[in-house]
């Protein structure tokens, strides 16, 4: 992280503080390598707290030097108009992506919104936040589409998908994830935004395990997937995806509709064709969803990748 850069860095916040967004969002995405010598470098605004987190050990006078720039910007005339209170360095370079706070007071919850929907994070604690920001675009299709559907969520994570799909009027949502710390996250979620929680299941399983289940409490017009590239023990991308594409007909009615996704930066757009044509090639490629334009790539292919289908005959009738 030269000296440029940092300026570069420096002058991009202080441009976004000036007009901070109502709602939270990504101010710089150096990860979509469009800013030379800043692509190990993120910075969200949630609404008060900016965290900026670092993808790869910088050497101790380039971390010396962001420190500085980065409490020169919390007193600069920016940072009081745009309302932070707080700034949330993190280094997820690290086993533990240890955070600290270089100023204001700590907070381990917070609550941001997106597309007028509540949402609490979890700050400085764990790798993630609770929300991903780039997937903003995706919950706001599944809110569009959701409207009297039953709503199948794979990797539920803390269900910002089901709280879209509840918000835009889906008849039932099922949520299952290994992690029911995550789910119990997602109940939160839900009741921050006071829905109806007998329309939302919780199913803290195994997936490759609860087939059975699933097609119990189905069929779904929807079904979500929206799996991690590596979770050691239970997922990886490149050997399991295919296994839960196969089980989708079984799972869908006649008319249902896929949002299949991938943020794997190494792996493109084809691995997903490939794998539909392959093991469900009765749904057929509709669309790629826009990813938000903060979050732009020097090249598409590795970035979030969120692709819709749809059953065929559905898709003969469109």
């Amino acid at each position: 992280m030269h000296t440029e850069a940092l300026h570069t860095l420096h002058q991009h916040l202080n441009a976004a503080l000036a007009c901070a967004p109502d709602e939270a969002r990504r101010l710089f995405h150096g990860r979509g390598r469009c800013w030379p010598g800043l692509e190990h470098v993120t910075v969200d605004w949630l609404q008060g707290v900016v965290l900026v987190a670092l993808f790869r050990e910088p050497a101790t006078d380039e971390l010396n030097a962001l420190n500085s720039m980065l409490l020169s910007l919390s007193a600069s005339p920016q940072w009081l108009a745009s309302g932070a209170q707080a700034l949330l360095l993190q280094h997820r370079y690290r086993p533990d992506s240890a955070s600290e706070w270089l100023c204001g007071e700590p907070v381990e919850h917070w609550l941001v919104s997106e597309n007028g929907l509540q949402f609490k994070l979890d700050l400085g604690r764990k790798q993630n936040t609770g929300l991903f920001l780039d997937m903003r675009h995706g919950r706001r299709w599944v809110q569009q589409q959701a409207h009297g559907q039953r709503v199948l969520n794979l990797f539920a994570y803390t269900c910002g998908f089901s709280v879209a799909a509840i918000a835009g009027g889906a008849e039932h949502v099922v949520n299952l994830d290994m992690a029911k710390a995550a789910l119990s996250r997602g109940r939160e979620n839900h009741r921050l935004n006071q829905h109806d929680l007998s329309r939302v299941s919780f199913l803290g399983h195994d997936l490759f395990k609860s087939w059975g289940k699933l097609k119990r409490e189905g069929p779904y017009d929807l079904i979500i997937i929206d799996p991690p590239s590596f979770q050691k023990g239970s997922f990886v991308l490149t050997q399991d995806y295919q296994k839960v594409l196969r089980r989708l007909p079984d799972l869908l009615t006649e008319q249902g509709t896929v949002l299949a996704c991938m943020n794997d930066p190494a792996i493109g757009v084809d691995f997903l064709l490939a794998g539909f044509a392959s093991e469900a090639p009765d749904l057929l490629f509709v669309q790629r969803l826009d990813n938000p334009p903060e979050f732009a790539d020097s090249q598409p292919e590795g970035g979030l990748k969120a692709l819709v289908f749809k059953q065929r005959q559905a898709s003969s009738s469109v």
